[in-house]
């Protein structure tokens, strides 16, 4: 049998005016980790979606050999047939239905044409003990977090008797302990001889379990890279995905400190779900003109609930405590309230808080602003195009125009366009609230030097991130919150990830 499992040649698709994949070439050998690296655009997704049959057999240039047999998939279907299964980033999951539901539906477990739900509930048993997911097959998906969810989308894949999984961006939405689970099932399918390609953009887990990494660049393939054999680090898959060395993967920065200009004092955030329970205890920062400022924490630490409390109180009950802006106190009782007052907040969820996907890069852009570009109650979609073309310039937001649907652009085009909209309604205070989650290298150093940019103007910024390296990166100072505390407040040239992990779980044991 041949060590080959997949073969993609020339594969070439284009779109009206783009051509997304130029004689791409493929090769995955029979059970291994394949990952496949790249930019936002360069084509991931795209030749997943050819694999597979999103794109049918007609729809592009090129040919697929999967276990030694010419394919012509003209739908999922068809490459499911086959064993090849697709789980997408965006998770295909009915949340009304139980996870037994989920995991046969397309494939009901019927006898005699009605459904045997003994029999289906105790498939789903099994299936779910072999992804390590201990929960009971009639609980609905709607109760399960995206670690269990993503769980769930293996286990239906494993119903289908896969011999090929494909897993677009596996991890994104995961914590660390939901992360390395995955990664731990990966392998065991590797070794139970299931073949896996996987798109993702961690580029530290990509070095822990691909047997191979393939990249590209521009819609075309550059290299695929043995990490048995080849000298491979995440510089040189770096280098190839952007095609340029980066010697630095943050941009050099001199902060020029200013003025405090918001202070938060004895806040603390009760939750409004769990009725006692307090997320945010007594919390004191300040934020200065010019500064960059972190705040880091564990899942569950309250970083993102601390940052919308103070944003006009978008989240939690029992808000008490006090904020002070340019040394007078300020009382944010809406959004509205907190946006006047100068202060911005650009959600961690851009997908499905922070941006109108159906819509245009342009009406994204004024959403929050749109009092500035009225007159006498009518928006003047002149000044509104010549706003949105500004950003587009200055952000670098790669589009054919400002008339381009949001949804459509890549996810650190996305994040340009949230920033824009934020920045358009010229605050004083910005809180990032990870501002570059779900997006490439290359675009990520883009953001940082967009952050860069607006602390040079003088605006003060917090930036909530998950990775240790990016607050060491790009900020001034370091605040650690463990269990809804404020634990430290560490310079950053004092600052280790050593010495911040201690922080951030202590008092947590």
């Amino acid at each position: 049998m041949s060590d080959t499992i997949l073969q993609m040649q020339d594969i070439t698709k284009t779109f009206p005016g783009v051509k997304a994949l130029q004689d791409v070439n493929l090769s995955v050998r029979r059970g291994e980790i394949h990952a496949i690296c790249g930019e936002n655009g360069a084509g991931k997704s795209t030749l997943m979606k050819v694999l597979s049959g999103v794109y049918p057999h007609g729809s592009y240039d090129g040919e697929i050999a999967f276990e030694g047999e010419a394919c012509r998939f003209g739908g999922i279907r068809d490459s499911e047939e086959r064993g090849i299964v697709i789980i997408h980033q965006e998770l295909a999951l009915a949340p009304q239905l139980s996870i037994a539901e989920n995991i046969f539906l397309g494939n009901e477990q019927a006898t005699r044409g009605l459904i045997d739900w003994n029999r289906t509930n105790h498939a789903a048993g099994q299936l779910l003990e072999r992804v390590g997911l201990r929960e009971n097959p009639v609980t609905p998906i709607i109760d399960l977090g995206v670690g269990k969810q993503q769980l769930v989308e293996i286990a239906k894949a494993l119903s289908k008797e896969v011999r090929l999984l494909i897993l677009d961006e596996p991890t994104a939405a995961l914590n660390d302990e939901d992360s390395t689970h995955l990664l731990g099932l990966l392998r065991d399918l590797r070794d139970h001889g299931i073949t896996c390609v996987i798109i993702s953009h961690k580029l530290n887990e990509v070095m822990a379990i691909a047997d191979r990494v393939t990249i590209l660049r521009d819609g075309r393939t550059i290299t695929t890279m043995d990490l048995a054999t080849d000298e491979v680090s995440e510089d040189k898959i770096i280098s190839g995905m952007v095609g340029r060395d980066l010697d630095h993967r943050f941009p050099p920065h001199e902060s020029l400190i200013g003025e405090e200009v918001l202070r938060i004092e004895d806040w603390t955030v009760r939750s409004p779900t769990q009725h006692g329970r307090v997320l945010v205890h007594n919390a004191n920062l300040s934020l200065r003109r010019g500064e960059i400022v972190g705040l880091a924490g564990l899942m569950g630490a309250g970083r993102t609930e601390l940052a919308m409390s103070v944003f006009g109180r978008s989240y939690g009950t029992g808000i008490t405590g006090r904020l002070i802006k340019d040394g007078k106190e300020i009382r944010l009782r809406s959004v509205r309230e907190a946006i006047d007052n100068g202060i911005a907040y650009a959600t961690e969820d851009r997908k499905r808080y922070g941006l109108n996907l159906i819509e245009d890069i342009k009406r994204n852009i004024s959403a929050a602003a749109m009092g500035k570009l009225a007159k006498r109650g009518w928006v003047d979609e002149n000044e509104e195009f010549k706003v949105a073309g500004e950003f587009r310039k200055s952000m670098n937001i790669k589009a054919p125009s400002v008339l381009s649907i949001t949804g459509k652009l890549s996810g650190g085009n996305q994040q340009k366009v949230v920033l824009s909209k934020w920045i358009f309604t010229n605050p004083d205070v910005l809180i990032l609230d990870e501002p570059t989650r779900g997006i490439d290298v290359g675009a990520k150093y883009e953001i940082y030097t967009i952050i860069n940019r607006l602390a040079d103007e003088g605006k003060a910024i917090l930036v909530i991130s998950s990775e240790l390296p990016e607050l060491l990166g790009i900020c001034d100072r370091i605040y650690t919150l463990s269990a809804g505390r404020i634990t430290g407040n560490v310079p950053v040239h004092e600052a280790t990830q050593e010495n911040l992990m201690t922080l951030m779980t202590k008092g947590t044991e």
